[in-house]
């Protein structure tokens, strides 16, 4: 099934026809794109030989708008994914050779954004149940709004499909922005009801060789956001603590994202803000989910990570996408005198031009799992999970 979606999806692309292929795991995928802009022969007879095929060997056929794509699985992962990555060829940018289409690949995002946007992973049970076959078999999910996380595949097929019946076919889930990752990637997310938009979060996937989801963490906003009170805590839990001598490091100006992302935290954190705020555009929007409202500019920036600055506070980084245009990293906050740590995720976006950082969200999890007012509001409100929405469209980019 596989080689007969590769050959056909091969002569859409030599005939100049718009086709991506694409593999997820033990699954090929085949779009072809922009029918009503083709009626050639040959594309109206691959049409009807995918269709024949999808119904003889029950594969999964969607369309969206003008777009067909026909779903195979193989029994084994297809040795293209852990060689060539996740697009095998595109052409939907442009005359793409299958060879140069490898050269960058983003197979991570592509996946997710496949996996929420055509399936409804988070809003259909079929959508939940595809969410759960692109999982590994050791899969770790971290939904930072349980107590626990979630782990191995029959487990997150649970989680899956109770997420979608909690929703109560009462809302859809946006992907606002979405890092260019191919090994693991990040995305910032908005429920989404009616005219209304509510809860906002963020999510880490990470792949394994063979293409399949081995790890996410997630985590929804605060609906109690206690502001400048966080600093006053934390302050008061790291009372006292010795001073740490400020780290030695190479000065450079990385251009990738997550470049970008672990040298601030992996080799200048703890030393120099000026060096910091080198490498944030003058346009910076900054959302720290601890306050209601976001940051603008760089002096709001800046004093932002001057407060946090203190002795007894460290960020650890734990994993990092390989996103280049927009990264989104997880880590976790130890204080001394603290047993444990506060875990967050972080997504970074930089300027197209200026190469610096232009867009922040970070959110940090619930001490208390569930949190009380999110539960409530999930009970109250399930399609928006918050107690009062905001207009749908009004929060450009999830702000």
């Amino acid at each position: 099934g596989s080689e007969a979606i590769r050959q056909i999806a091969h002569e859409c692309w030599e005939s100049n026809h718009c086709c991506d292929l694409v593999s997820i795991g033990r699954s090929i995928r085949v779009t072809l794109c922009r029918l009503n802009s083709y009626g050639s022969e040959a594309m109206i007879f691959n049409v009807a030989v995918l269709l024949f095929l999808a119904q003889a060997n029950q594969w999964t056929v969607g369309t969206s708008g003008s777009n067909l794509f026909v779903q195979a699985f193989a029994p084994q992962p297809l040795a293209s994914s852990s060689k060539q990555g996740h697009v095998l060829f595109s052409s939907s940018a442009g005359a793409v050779s299958p060879s140069a289409a490898t050269t960058r690949t983003t197979r991570a995002r592509d996946l997710m954004k496949s996996l929420i946007e055509e399936e409804g992973c988070f809003t259909s049970e079929s959508g939940a149940m595809m969410f759960a076959e692109a999982c590994a078999a050791n899969i770790v999910y971290e939904d930072c709004f349980m107590p626990q996380p979630i782990v191995g595949k029959t487990a997150m097929i649970e989680h899956m499909l109770e997420k979608v019946a909690q929703r109560k076919s009462k809302g859809g889930f946006r992907i606002d922005r979405i890092s260019d990752g191919n090994s693991a990637c990040g995305y910032a997310w908005t429920w989404t009801c009616g005219d209304e938009e509510g809860l906002r979060g963020t999510t880490f996937v990470e792949l394994n060789d063979a293409g399949q989801i081995q790890y996410a963490r997630e985590i929804p906003e605060p609906l109690y956001k206690p502001g400048d009170a966080t600093i006053e805590l934390l302050k008061a839990v790291t009372a006292g603590a010795t001073p740490r001598p400020p780290p030695v490091y190479d000065q450079r100006t990385p251009t990738e994202a997550n470049d970008v992302a672990r040298y601030l935290f992996e080799e200048v954190q703890g030393g120099s803000v000026d060096e910091s705020m080198r490498l944030f555009d003058e346009s910076i929007i900054y959302r720290d989910f601890n306050y209601e409202e976001v940051l603008n500019g760089k002096e709001e920036v800046r004093k932002f990570i001057e407060d946090f600055s203190f002795p007894g506070i460290t960020f650890r980084p734990q994993r990092f996408d390989d996103g280049v245009d927009a990264s989104c990293f997880t880590w976790e906050v130890a204080l001394d005198g603290a047993p444990d740590t506060i875990k967050g995720i972080s997504f970074y976006e930089l300027d197209p031009q200026s190469r610096l950082i232009r867009y922040v969200r970070d959110v940090p999890e619930s001490a208390i799992k569930p949190p009380i007012l999110g539960k409530l509001a999930r009970d109250w409100r399930p399609g928006l999970g918050v107690f009062s929405g905001v207009k749908l469209g009004s929060r450009s980019g999830g702000m």
